[in-house]
């Protein structure tokens, strides 16, 4: 629906698949992702990709981010892409159940030639690692981790969050799920759930960018009184 007297005309419908890979590809993958890419492949990991990578770098850059806790270490990507938008004094701290692929995302960052005090690898499950992280000292948190624990993750982020800070969820749009009511696998649901809170979360500022398989982004904000929001 367009209000009166609106310009029809200016509206052009949804991305069509030509335009959304054009956006994908926009920002290129140098030889260092390619081979972080060829090792998730092996294990069977499946990173976020190149256009959601890009809005990592993009936003850990204009938050001049120092501090970020990434869940879902996978084999390196999305790591890559946030250590490319951080200052460079910032830490990484990445969460991953499995030790092995935390193996090869260091191999990744190495071959990248961030030092190792920039990437802090922490091995366990998710839920039982955030808890122990200092409260309030983060500038972002990428969720890519259970999707079933995405309202979990949530609340774990605005803890951790300093305000201002953004927490990041990849697979927002779940191959094309989450928008189909008739989709109500357990997981679907979940994110279909954490994009209703997030909507309805008056601490947050969010949204939904249709890049890759969807990033939702929302903003930790300051209520009028100057107090933390959450």
């Amino acid at each position: 629906m367009f209000p009166p007297g609106a310009a029809h005309s200016r509206y052009v419908g949804p991305v069509k698949p030509p335009s959304w890979s054009y956006a994908e590809q926009y920002v290129v993958e140098d030889a260092v992702l390619a081979d972080a890419r060829a090792r998730a492949a092996e294990v069977g990991v499946t990173p976020i990709g190149a256009g959601g990578g890009a809005a990592l770098r993009f936003l850990a850059s204009v938050l001049d981010a120092r501090a970020v806790v990434e869940i879902g270490t996978g084999t390196g990507v999305s790591g890559l892409w946030l250590l490319r938008g951080m200052r460079a004094d910032g830490v990484l701290t990445t969460v991953d159940i499995e030790t092995e692929h935390q193996r090869l995302a260091r191999q990744s960052f190495t071959e990248a030639g961030y030092a190792n005090q920039r990437a802090r690898t922490i091995s366990g499950a998710a839920l039982e690692v955030l808890p122990r992280l200092t409260d309030g000292h983060y500038d972002l948190v990428f969720c890519d981790g259970d999707k079933r624990e995405y309202s979990a993750y949530l609340a774990e982020a605005l803890r951790l969050l300093r305000p201002g800070g953004v927490v990041a969820f990849d697979n927002a749009l779940w191959h094309d799920r989450v928008a189909d009511p008739a989709q109500r696998d357990e997981e679907t649901v979940a994110i279909r759930d954490l994009g209703r809170e997030v909507a309805d979360h008056d601490g947050l500022v969010q949204l939904l960018l249709p890049v890759g398989d969807g990033l939702l982004l929302a903003k930790k904000e300051w209520s009028p009184d100057g107090e933390v929001r959450v």
